[in-house]
């Protein structure tokens, strides 16, 4: 078992099934969404300090493994 199996859990009870850091209601598209906008690791444990750097970097490997999958979605751009 990886260290990203220890700490991100699917669960239908939390967060309608989205993936969280284990024993949190934090999912892992919004540490995702922060790292995008450009807020750091520190920035978001700053922001959430009973997180740890593991828990960040859990994410990050949860978001490579489902893209590194042989299905990708197609990314779509809405026009106006």
């Amino acid at each position: 078992m990886s260290v990203m199996e220890d700490l991100i859990e699917i669960n239908p009870k939390i967060m309608v099934g989205k993936p969280v850091i284990k024993g949190t209601r934090i999912t892992v598209d919004l540490i995702l969404e922060k790292l995008a906008a450009g807020e750091t690791v520190e920035d978001i444990l700053n922001s959430y300090p009973h997180l740890d750097r593991t828990q960040i970097l859990a994410c990050l490997e949860y978001a490579h493994r489902s893209i590194s999958s042989d299905f990708v979605f197609p990314f779509v751009r809405e026009t106006a």
